[in-house]
C-alpha cells in the first residue's frame, strides 16, 4: 500500500484554513449567565462546552481573553451554562452581539444561587467555578455542577457557520 503526503500537511498552518476545518465540528450551543453584586445580569453565547468528568462533575467552556466580560466570569464564584433548544437561534445571536442589556425582555428563572436560568433550553447546568487555565487566545473554565436539569426536545448546535436544530426526543 502507499502512502502519500497530504498538501496540508507540508504547508504552514493558515489561520482561516484552521478555522474552516474546525468548523466541520459540530459543537452544540449555550449561553454561560451570571450575576453581578449589584444584581445585573451578564450573559454571553459559547459554542466551546464539554464535559470533564462524571465524579466529581465537571463540565469547561473557553471564553477569549479579549472578552469585556472575562474579569466577570473569572471573579465570580458561579455561573450557569444554558444549552440552547433548536428553536433558540435569535438568543444565540442576540446573546453573541454586543449591546447594553441582552437580558431586557428576556424570561428567566433563578438558580439556587440567585443566577438567570433561561426559559425554554433544553438543559442547564448551575456551576460553582473550580479553575481556569490561560491556554493561547483564551482562558478554560472548569466548572463543578451543583445543580442541572434536562427538557426531552431538540437542541440547537453549530456546524460548518451556521445554526442547525436537531431532532428532538422521539420517544
Amino acid at each position: 500500500m502507499r502512502t502519500r503526503i497530504l498538501r496540508s500537511a507540508t504547508q504552514p498552518l493558515d489561520p482561516r484554513h484552521f478555522r474552516d476545518a474546525l468548523s466541520q465540528f459540530a459543537t452544540g450551543v449555550t449561553i454561560i449567565t451570571t450575576r453581578l453584586a449589584d444584581g445585573t445580569f451578564i450573559g454571553l453565547t459559547a459554542t466551546s462546552f464539554n464535559s470533564v468528568s462524571l465524579d466529581p462533575p465537571l463540565v469547561l467552556w473557553s471564553l477569549a481573553d479579549t472578552a469585556r466580560s472575562l474579569p466577570i466570569f473569572t471573579a465570580n464564584s458561579h455561573y450557569v451554562i444554558n444549552v440552547l433548544a433548536g428553536d433558540q437561534v435569535a438568543l444565540a445571536e442576540r446573546f453573541a452581539t454586543r449591546m447594553d442589556n441582552r437580558f431586557e425582555g428576556i424570561p428567566v428563572d433563578l438558580s439556587a444561587t440567585g443566577l438567570p436560568i433561561l426559559k425554554g433550553v433544553a438543559a442547564w447546568f448551575e456551576c460553582r467555578n473550580r479553575s481556569r487555565y490561560p491556554e493561547g487566545d483564551h482562558v478554560i473554565f472548569v466548572g463543578e455542577v451543583e445543580h442541572c436539569d434536562v427538557q426531552a426536545q431538540s437542541a440547537l448546535v453549530f456546524h460548518n457557520g451556521r445554526y442547525v436544530k436537531t431532532e428532538g426526543d422521539k420517544s
